[in-house]
């Protein structure tokens, strides 16, 4: 890589705090620091959902994707569509109803303080594996550019850097400062890929497309694969994807802090499902990216290019092909992705450990400036957390963006379906709710590790039926527990 690359890149580094700090606006209150003030124009907060949702798990691992599955992964992205759809009729009108700062409180209003307390629990170690994920994925193509100078380094460095460096603004600005530095960051690294885009096409055939199709790697609907197993079958994909974003975009913390920054109900489905749009759009780039690394590459495996597995290509590409100063803004643009995944892990979780936790079992409130405190503190907390847990990852094989996406099926069916219990069954009770979320945990723990043989292979269940999975047996158990009550239950709150 060119030295020039490498400056864009410092620079870059060095930037992304200074513009938090600068676009922080006034931070008195808690509320300032936790959601903006509720006053965060919609398209800002769309931008900054899809920023927060993509990471370098998407940048790097999206593309090799094709390699596998083509397209199928598109499939994805249609049912995520719907779900958010379903999200913003009727989960959000309760959150800006109740005026709430995070999900959770609302669980809180209808069960009481212990099942609001459990499924910010959930949400918090929930978030630590995800993000941990996705801290290691950023590190890869660092990585690959200080090796190419001949630089040797373990991955937890890296991650120690970029964890400082996003830690600056999300300390000082909150909400605010992490939603605006998204924005700065999308427009980065989409930017980015459309270069990749461009760049690869000069280098290929005019017929690239063709060949790629020929090599059926461009196929979209999969109406063929097992549904039960395989991820990207169609049923598999709308359904599974639905529910999953339903779970990640309405019991999440770390979306819906961004939705409730927003300045009315109305603003918050306008970001929710504009955000579902333009993520369907940008899976399509990074999808195209790879069928055009497929045709570069002419369908070489990952092993005889010296790579460990797919989400290798992309970072080869960029280090080896891109002209100089095109590979740098690239390498900053997935920089970018990840700081921001992890600045809004960060204060997604700062706000839960305090709104959730802390003032929940407190019994009485915070005065503003104490909350704001608070909230700091705790950002600092669970940035030198994530250091540990970004580093546990090095080892892994498979693609990382599939093993980011399996994390969340042990909790997000149990969180989804204590809100659908809330919501449907009027005789549960906070303990029916605490008692199903466990079950449904400890029985997706075996659900997920369960393997079957198929075709001589052993496969599990396809990670977009987790979601589904956990909702139901929640359902079913705090159903089944609440009749033995003769009448709705009121929420059991404290104090």
């Amino acid at each position: 890589m060119h030295p020039a690359d490498l400056v864009i890149i410092v620079l870059y580094l060095l930037a992304m705090p200074v513009i938090g700090l600068l676009l922080r606006g006034k931070q008195r209150t808690g509320a300032d620091y936790f959601v903006g003030g509720r006053n965060l124009p919609w398209w800002a907060v769309c931008l900054s959902v899809v920023a927060t949702e993509t990471s370098t798990l998407t940048v790097i691992s999206t593309p090799g994707l094709v390699w596998g599955t083509g397209f199928t992964y598109l499939q994805l992205a249609l049912g995520y569509i719907i779900g958010r759809i379903l999200v913003s009729l009727i989960l959000l009108p309760r959150y800006f109803k109740g005026n709430l700062v995070t999900a959770y409180a609302f669980l809180g209003e209808r069960f009481g303080n212990a099942a609001q307390g459990v499924a910010s629990l959930a949400f918090v170690v929930t978030r630590l594996l995800a993000e941990g994920v996705r801290l290691f994925a950023g590190a890869i193509p660092i990585q690959a550019i200080l090796a190419s100078y001949g630089i040797h380094t373990a991955y937890w460095h890296i991650v120690l850097g970029l964890t400082v460096l996003t830690v600056i603004y999300t300390y000082v600005g909150g909400v605010r400062s992490v939603v605006w530095v998204d924005v700065v960051q999308l427009a980065l690294y989409l930017g980015g890929a459309l270069v990749a885009v461009g760049v690869l096409a000069s280098r290929l055939p005019g017929n690239w497309l063709s060949i790629a199709a020929a090599g059926n790697r461009l196929q979209f609907f999969d109406f063929t694969s097992n549904p039960l197993f395989s991820q990207y079958a169609f049923v598999t994909a709308i359904v599974g994807g639905a529910v999953f974003a339903m779970a990640s975009h309405g019991t999440d913390q770390l979306i819906v802090q961004r939705l409730l920054a927003t300045r009315s109900l109305r603003d918050g489905q306008k970001a929710l499902i504009g955000s579902g749009i333009i993520v369907f759009i940008q899976f399509g780039l990074f999808l195209l990216v790879g069928a055009g690394l497929w045709v570069l590459y002419r369908g070489a495996t990952p092993a005889s290019l010296g790579l460990t597995n797919t989400d290798g290509f992309f970072s080869k590409f960029i280090v080896e092909d891109l002209p100089v100063g095109v590979a740098g803004l690239l390498i900053a643009g997935i920089l970018a992705s990840t700081m921001g995944a992890l600045a809004s892990a960060l204060n997604a979780l700062s706000t839960s450990t305090v709104s959730d936790l802390y003032l929940r079992f407190r019994k009485q409130p915070l005065p503003d400036d104490s909350a704001l405190r608070h909230g700091r503190v705790w950002t600092l907390v669970w940035a030198a957390v994530f250091v540990v847990f970004g580093s546990m990852f090095s080892s892994t094989k498979g693609p990382v963006i599939e093993l980011g996406l399996g994390i969340t099926g042990y909790t997000y069916g149990a969180l989804l379906g204590s809100f659908a219990l809330g919501l449907l069954v009027k005789r549960a009770s906070q303990a029916d709710a605490v008692v199903a979320f466990l079950v449904t945990v400890a029985a997706m723990a075996v659900i997920v590790s369960l393997k079957f043989s198929v075709s001589g292979k052993s496969v599990g269940l396809a990670f977009p039926w987790y979601t589904l999975t956990g909702m139901i047996i929640t359902l079913i158990v705090g159903g089944l527990l609440s009749l033995r009550h003769r009448a709705p239950v009121l929420a059991e709150t404290v104090g």
